[in-house]
């Protein structure tokens, strides 16, 4: 497995407007994202062939040839395939084959853009709540992060830290012992089996502290996905999509996809709940030294020490080290 072969979210779908290619950042890498007159998303490297100018700096033109995407320094247009179509300075000419940028493959899944580097016989991270239509369904983020993605994926699946990082939320000092609970292999990552928490207020509706029933998922190596069913609240079940775009090496964007019951609260007020939790976890991630996810087997290699409450921390870093994962670890 190659970094370059997955799929990765680099933007909300929403964000690519008409008009305006979007600026993104992909495993240290730049590309402009924009769309045809079709509503297809394209991506094109953040650099002109020309002169070496960004072309999201640049603007969308749609007309009788087609949809291009001009370049802001000599106005250069280069249309959906990546190819040079006119240059102003000489409009006889006919641009040759060299003229061209390269095109980036793109998906749209979960209200994300998805890009991938290099062909290869892989898949989106999977979130299978997306078409389940007894839940509401909302995108929350980007979070940006000065952090590994890595890092970000192991504290989503760390159970042991809620009554200290999200006291008073979704954990509680008082309640810290976890349960036992197994893991399970899958293709695409694992399932960690039987995780329980008490905590104070499991979701945006809670208005009383409950026993919540957690199962956890590792969908891909920067995606992971819980279900959770608290006890007190009969019939409700959240799901909650991790999906992070590896910017570099140490830096990440966020996005958490919900899918809910919660059909009473408006927008604001779910995006508001995710937002306070994720701000109680960022300053404690981004505090983690080294902010790459050390794969090491021991503090005496350069590692870290664990524990039985870590299993699912133990289990994501033998996952990254079986798949030859080699972004944001070390």
């Amino acid at each position: 497995m190659n970094e370059s072969t997955l799929w990765h979210p680099v933007a909300a779908s929403a964000s690519i407007v008409a008009d305006v290619p979007l600026p993104v950042r992909l495993l240290s890498q730049d590309f402009a994202l924009w769309r045809d007159a079709s509503g297809t998303a394209r991506a094109f490297p953040d650099r002109c062939p020309h002169r070496g100018t960004r072309l999201s700096l640049g603007r969308v033109l749609h007309g009788e040839a087609g949809s291009r995407l001009e370049c802001p320094y000599h106005g250069w247009q280069f249309d959906a395939t990546g190819q040079c179509r006119h240059i102003p300075a000489l409009p006889a000419f006919t641009p040759p084959a060299t003229h061209a940028v390269c095109t980036h493959e793109i998906q749209e899944r979960h209200g994300l853009v998805w890009l991938r580097l290099q062909a290869a016989d892989t898949t989106l991270p999977a979130f299978d709540a997306e078409v389940d239509p007894r839940l509401r369904k909302l995108l929350c983020g980007p979070y940006e992060v000065q952090s590994s993605a890595p890092r970000i994926v192991e504290n989503f699946l760390d159970l042991a830290h809620f009554g200290f990082v999200h006291d008073g939320w979704l954990g509680d000092r008082g309640h810290a012992t976890l349960a036992d609970y197994r893991i399970e292999a899958t293709p695409q990552g694992f399932i960690a089996h039987g995780c329980t928490a008490w905590q104070p207020q499991s979701n945006r509706l809670s208005t009383q502290g409950s026993e919540v029933e957690y199962r956890y998922e590792l969908t891909g190596p920067y995606s992971a996905q819980l279900t959770k069913v608290p006890q007190a609240q009969a019939g409700y079940q959240d799901v909650i999509g991790l999906f992070v775009c590896p910017v570099d090496p140490e830096r990440s964007r966020v996005w958490f996809r919900l899918a809910v019951t919660d059909f009473d609260s408006d927008d604001a007020q779910l995006r508001a709940f995710q937002d306070t939790i994720f701000q109680q976890d960022q300053p404690v991630l981004e505090s983690q030294s080294p902010k790459r996810l050390p794969l090491s087997l021991g503090p005496g290699h350069g590692g870290e020490v664990h524990c039985a409450a870590d299993r699912s921390s133990a289990a994501y870093r033998r996952f990254l080290t079986d798949r030859g994962i080699t972004f944001g670890v070390c």
